[in-house]
Order: C-alpha cells, then sequence, then structure tokens
C-alpha cells in the first residue's frame, strides 16, 4: 500500500516539501497525518478524504448519504460516537452502517460489533459531515430529556432545589450536552464559548478569530439551570450561589488537546450567563518570528528587548493578543542565564524555567504585593501581566530603575496613549522618560481563508486615498478581499495575524514629553521620526495578501488622525471591488 503522502504528491494536491513540513509539525503536534495537513491549511478535507478513499479502499460518504432522522442503536454510548468521530448512517439485513473520520482505526470495528452483537461496516465520512450528524443525534436523545427536567423542579424548596441540580449537572444528557458544547469550540478553534439565557431561550455563541458567532443548535432553554451547574461542578464553584458572579477553572483534554478554560458566571435577569475562555495548549505560538511582525518592526523591537534594564509596554484592548506577546518575548530571552519572575492574573501558559506567581486576590496576593517581594529574589527581568493601578505602576518604574528588565502590558488604544495613561496613573514625565524605552500597540486581523480569497483591482484613485502606495510592488494594483466558503464557515477569513505600532522613546521623543505634549502631540512626533502605524503596518500585510482592506479599517477605525476617511474609503472599495468582480 502506497503511503498517503506519496499519493497526494502524485496527485499533485501536495508537493513533497510540504509533506515534509507536515511529518515536522505532526512530531511536535501528535496528531494524525491527515489532521495536521488540514489545520495547516495545505490540503482541503475533502481531498485528503478522497485519496484516503482510495488508498483504504473503502467507499466516501457524501453529505448527502447522511439520514436526515438519526439512526438510533441501542448499545453504544454516545460519548463512544463523540470521542471516536463516528456515526451510524443505515441498518439493514442484520449489518449496521457507520461513517468514521477514521475508519482504518483497527479497534473501532471491533468494540462497534461486541457493543451490537453484529456486524458492522464502516466507512469514510468528513469530519464536519460526521460532527453534524451527531448533533442531530444528540438532539433527538435530548428531546424527552428536557420534559423530564422540568417537570421533576416543579414544588421544590431551594434546598431541594439545589441538590436536584447537582444531580442533574451529574446525569448523562447534561455531561454529553457540556462536552459536545467544548468539543465544537475545538473544531471552530474558537477563543471564547458564551452560553447566555434570554427572554426567548438560551443562546450559544462562539469567538471565532475574534468575531462571535451564534451557533444554530443552541441547548433547550428548559436545560440553561442544568448546564450552568454541571459547568460550575467542573470549574469548582459554588453551586448553590446564582446571585453573585463567579470565576474558575477548567483543566481537560479533547480530542488530543490539552484545554484550559477560564469559567466567568454573572447572574442576569434570566438567569446566569456563562463565557468561558479556551487556552489551548499546544496551539500557542511561543516565537517572535511567528507573530506576524514585520522585519524592520521585529528588529527593532528585539533591540528594545535586548537592554538591560528599562520598561517596555504592550498595550490594546482585551483579546488582541498582548500577553501572547510578552509570552513569547520571555521565550526568547536566555533563561538559562537569567533570573525571570511573572506576576500574573491568570497564569495563562507555563514557561519553561520561568518563575510565574499567580495572583490571589482572596488573600491579598497583588500585582503590587508580589512585585514588592520578587525583588529581594534578585530578578533579572519581570513581567508584570497588566499595570492596573498607580501603586503598580510606580514598583514597576522603580524596578526599571534600579537595573531590571520590566515588561507589562496596558489598556490604550495608541503606543502614543500609554505615555499619558502612565502620567495619569500618578508617574513624573521624568521618570517616565528614564525608565521606559518603548512602548509596542498590537491589534489582531483576520487572515484571508487560502482557498477563496478573490483578487480585486484598485482604482488609481482608491490606492491614493487609501494610503497603500508605498507598499505595493512596482506596478502591483491587486489586492485580496474575502469570499467565503465551507473551509471557513463562509466567512472568508481563517486565523488571525498580528499588526504592530512601535513607539520608542529616543532623545527627540524625551524632549516632546518633557515638554507636556498630549498623546496627539506624541503620536505626531512619533510619525516624524519614521513609526509606521497600525493602519500603514495592516496595509502592508493587505499588499502581501495575508487580509483584505475591510478588515483592516475594522480593526483601526479608531485612528482618527490618519489621513483618510474610512467610512469613504470602504464605500470607494466596495464600488471598486463590485466592478472588478
Amino acid at each position: 500500500m502506497k503511503k498517503i503522502g506519496e499519493m497526494l504528491v502524485e496527485q499533485g494536491k501536495v508537493s513533497e516539501r510540504d509533506v515534509e513540513r507536515t511529518l515536522l509539525a505532526q512530531s511536535e503536534m501528535g496528531d494524525m497525518f491527515g489532521q495536521v495537513l488540514i489545520k495547516l491549511g495545505l490540503v482541503s478535507e475533502l481531498d485528503f478524504a478522497q485519496v484516503l478513499s482510495e488508498q483504504l479502499d473503502i467507499p466516501l460518504y457524501a453529505a448527502a448519504d447522511y439520514p436526515e432522522q438519526p439512526v438510533a442503536v441501542d448499545g453504544v454510548a454516545l460519548d463512544f460516537l463523540f470521542s471516536n468521530a463516528v456515526v451510524p448512517v443505515r441498518a439493514d439485513d442484520g449489518l449496521v452502517h457507520f461513517a468514521a473520520a477514521t475508519p482504518q482505526d483497527p479497534f473501532l470495528a471491533k468494540a462497534l460489533s461486541m457493543a451490537l452483537d453484529k456486524p458492522v461496516a464502516i466507512a469514510l465520512g468528513l469530519e464536519s459531515d460526521i460532527n453534524r450528524s451527531l448533533q442531530l443525534y444528540l438532539q433527538s436523545t435530548e428531546d424527552g430529556d428536557e420534559d423530564d427536567i422540568n417537570d421533576q423542579f416543579a414544588g421544590q424548596s431551594d434546598d431541594e432545589f439545589i441538590e436536584h441540580l447537582r444531580d442533574l449537572a451529574s446525569e448523562a444528557p447534561v455531561i454529553r450536552l457540556v462536552n459536545q458544547i467544548i468539543h465544537r469550540a475545538v473544531d471552530l478553534s474558537a477563543s471564547d464559548i458564551h452560553i447566555e439565557p434570554f427572554e426567548d431561550g438560551l443562546h450559544l455563541r462562539y469567538r471565532v478569530d475574534g468575531v462571535l458567532q451564534e451557533h444554530a443548535d443552541a441547548p433547550a432553554p428548559g436545560l440553561s439551570a442544568a448546564i450552568a451547574s454541571r459547568i460550575k461542578l467542573l470549574s469548582h464553584m459554588n453551586i448553590a450561589e446564582q446571585r453573585l458572579p463567579q470565576d474558575g477553572r477548567i483543566m481537560t483534554r479533547v480530542k488530543g488537546h490539552e484545554l484550559d478554560l477560564r469559567v466567568s458566571t454573572i447572574p442576569t435577569v434570566h438567569g446566569e450567563s456563562i463565557v468561558m475562555r479556551v487556552l489551548d495548549r499546544e496551539s500557542i505560538r511561543l516565537s517572535l518570528t511567528d507573530m506576524g511582525f514585520s522585519d524592520d518592526t521585529l528588529r527593532r523591537y528585539q533591540e528594545l528587548l535586548a537592554r538591560p534594564h528599562g520598561v517596555l509596554l504592550v498595550t490594546g484592548p482585551t483579546g488582541s493578543g498582548k500577553t501572547t506577546t510578552l509570552y513569547a518575548s520571555l521565550a526568547s530571552l536566555d533563561s538559562e542565564h537569567l533570573k525571570i519572575i511573572t506576576v500574573e492574573d491568570p497564569v495563562e501558559y507555563q514557561l519553561q524555567g520561568v518563575n510565574q506567581i499567580q495572583v490571589q486576590s482572596q488573600i491579598e496576593l497583588t500585582f503590587a504585593r508580589a512585585l514588592r517581594s520578587i525583588l529581594r529574589q534578585d530578578p533579572d527581568i519581570i513581567m508584570i501581566g497588566e499595570m492596573r493601578d498607580t501603586e503598580t505602576a510606580q514598583i514597576g518604574v522603580q524596578s526599571a530603575l534600579t537595573g531590571h528588565l520590566v515588561l507589562s502590558t496596558l489598556h490604550t488604544n495608541t503606543a502614543a496613549g500609554a505615555i499619558t495613561r502612565l502620567e495619569d496613573m500618578g508617574v513624573e514625565r521624568y521618570l517616565i522618560t528614564s525608565s521606559v524605552n518603548g512602548v509596542l500597540a498590537q491589534r489582531l486581523v483576520r487572515t484571508l481563508c487560502a482557498h477563496c480569497k478573490q483578487q480585486v483591482t484598485l482604482s488609481p484613485e482608491a490606492i491614493k486615498r487609501s494610503g497603500i502606495a508605498p507598499f505595493l510592488a512596482e506596478g502591483q494594483r491587486d489586492v485580496y478581499q474575502a469570499a467565503g466558503c465551507p473551509h471557513c464557515l463562509e466567512t472568508g477569513y481563517s486565523g488571525r495575524t498580528s499588526i504592530h505600532e512601535l513607539f520608542p522613546l529616543d532623545e527627540e521623543m524625551h524632549r516632546v514629553i518633557m515638554s507636556g505634549a498630549d498623546a496627539t502631540v506624541l503620536h505626531a512626533a512619533a510619525r516624524r521620526q519614521g513609526m509606521i502605524t497600525l493602519y500603514e503596518d495592516g496595509l502592508r500585510k493587505v499588499a502581501a495578501g495575508q487580509t483584505s482592506m475591510e478588515e483592516v479599517l475594522r480593526v483601526t477605525q479608531d485612528q482618527s488622525d490618519e489621513a483618510h476617511s474610512t467610512e469613504a474609503l470602504a464605500m470607494d472599495l466596495s464600488i471598486e471591488q463590485a466592478v472588478s468582480v
């Protein structure tokens, strides 16, 4: 039997170099060869399945081959079906037919035939089709459960109700449903799961590539309390407390991924709203070269990072990748010969050779208190998860002045805005100029789907109005826009990359800061010194075909000082793209 990689190369689906890259990634990720190929975007799920079907000499089920009504099979646990990505398709003449994502698994057929006590036939199916069919299968088993749950709550006292919730959260239907919600987050590569009760029912949304997407198959409203109880049990919260916000954490393994779920509940008028932040320890990229830096920005940032002391700040809104950039920065340093200590809330990823401290407000272990203590630990580099208050900012600045390199984050819109923010927090301007080496502002933009992005030609007016001309190659007028296909769930985007704005504090900037300039004047002065703004860095990636003009405008529309009108520009671009298409 030929190897699947050889067959893909022979059929022109991938190159030999792609196969080598996949094998290298497989040794790090631990997934199956085909799964790694698809995750890297080197081949579509359908193309790989067709070649695998040929290699194994077994049929491939199309989406139309799955039944509209689930096929009931007794004796096979639903958890087994979900865990192994297998679903019953039909039963006839004493033979049960299944579709599986990995039909070559020798134990799959044996386990199913033993559970059913009859022969089985397993064909190949796309994992996306199998998951869709399993969702229907799950709903069919829950229809009766929901009525039972609603009836059981009638006439109970508060204590009985809480106890009943505890029992209910441990029952199979609710366990399966919560597991499926988490599994789907992994399939979608979602960063957050939102489970929200409203007047019209329970809403389920996933944040994918920074954008919330409504999921059509939301859990039934009657299961709202049971789902909340199950999640609170898993995250070690107080299941009886439904009137106050709570925070917790779930550590689990899903489809070969080590997941760390940060759970937050908050009471609303229709019940408890739950948000789970999904941290996939295996997917985090801790290399500065993989963070989307432009070459010149990366070179200057690494120069600031190499300085022996001073403050280096990363700014941006929540969810803009600030902490990941700091982790990648620490990972690039020599932890073997440097003492590195971090103070975080929470510790998101554990780094080799780095002493990481978890802030615990309930015992008054705050950023400021931890910082005062770690200065006696003889650190070379200190990372502060966030400068939230005056005391933390002042201790951070003092640490930099006494010979430490301090990395931290701030919530500001622009790099120049970090200077005035520090001043608002009580840090004197002469201390800012003496201690701060530079500020990096960051945003995340979605990258275009490689399977469906469309080429468009910009008019001379659009090129002039957008300011993209300096970043286009000679004679280039074509860029790309989002289209939408099954690979990207019709969004036109798959994955994200960073855009940056680096604000180094040199002697000229020191003079401007000491003159009492506000953020707008500081930003203008930095532009005169050659600073590339977030918008301009985004234009670089538009010219390179990585993202679209619309996406850059969406992310940087708060940059009001740019010499363009975003609304007028977006209108020009949409008209121009419509004409070119």
